[in-house]
């Protein structure tokens, strides 16, 4: 397989606050040129780098607002957060775990601190990555998967090296939990100090990684420290990651759409009379209730 090169090495973005939970760097699509035609299927990234929240008996997150035509992935490295949506769905992403959210045809949705996280403060790490469904798919009805870090596929590297924990796509035939409309790979690599990883996807497919910890070297040549993020040309289908430290990374690499993409606040459809449905949907109790 051929070497496939880096292309932008990007440091994190001034920080934001989403609600009062979430203090983000936002990659996709808030860096040049991480726009989601160009990151397809990827259309957004925040990233909360490692925070500490100090105690409260008020939960800090996000209030009750919609989705419609894509997913949300939530990884919690550090942290607890609890969701409920309009369907009566609820649950707690704890700390090396994943929720898979298919908003799909729509709901309502709201995400806040885990009361007893929020009650004794902590640090708080997390990605949260959307993910475009293709055309066919956006009007199905709304699912989950919740996926608990010893549900994820483990591959032990040689020497010492690390874990490979894959949420979805695989590794060396190693298979992620989560199911995917479209060909996705999510992939945590923990690596110990010196620990080599390689990985092949297609070359048409959109490939990044982002260092959640430690710092890296990518194909021998680039260093990268934490909170960084990498974008590689479409120009071959193998690089390698070695741990200069202990390190976590998260590899991300998806097949083109290629689809139309409309995109307006929390809806992405292929067409502005489906966002304007939307919007219209919402007014009208479609998308169901839910207290905030």
């Amino acid at each position: 397989m051929k070497t496939r090169t880096i292309e932008k090495i990007l440091p994190p973005p001034p920080v934001h606050f989403v609600g009062d939970g979430f203090r983000v760097h936002n990659f996709i699509p808030g860096v040049h040129p991480l726009s989601m035609q160009r990151m397809d299927p990827f259309l957004m990234l925040d990233y909360n780098s490692k925070y500490y929240f100090s105690p409260t008996d008020r939960p800090r997150g996000v209030g009750v607002h919609p989705h419609r035509g894509f997913e949300t992935v939530s990884i919690a490295y550090s942290g607890r957060i609890a969701h409920h949506d309009s369907f009566g769905n609820s649950g707690v992403i704890g700390e090396g775990d994943v929720q898979w959210m298919t908003a799909s045809s729509g709901l309502l949705h709201k995400e806040y601190h885990e009361k007893e996280f929020a009650r004794n403060g902590g640090d708080f790490h997390m990605v949260q990555l959307w993910v475009n469904l293709p055309s066919r798919f956006k009007m199905i009805p709304p699912k989950y998967q919740p996926i608990t870090n010893d549900q994820m596929g483990r591959y032990i590297l040689p020497h010492d090296g690390g874990i490979i924990e894959v949420i979805s796509g695989d590794y060396e035939r190693v298979k992620g939990p989560a199911s995917t409309f479209s060909p996705v790979s999510l992939i945590n690599a923990k690596l110990n100090q010196g620990g080599k990883a390689s990985f092949g996807f297609p070359s048409v497919n959109n490939t990044a990684l982002l260092v959640i910890e430690g710092e890296i070297q990518v194909n021998v040549t680039d260093n990268v420290p934490a909170d960084h993020f990498v974008l590689f040309r479409n120009d071959g289908e193998q690089f390698e990651i070695t741990a200069k430290e202990k390190s976590v990374v998260l590899i991300m690499s998806g097949e083109p759409l290629r689809e139309p993409i409309a995109a307006h606040g929390p809806f992405v459809m292929n067409t502005r009379a489906e966002i304007q449905q939307a919007f219209e949907d919402v007014s009208s109790g479609k998308f169901g209730h839910l207290d905030d």
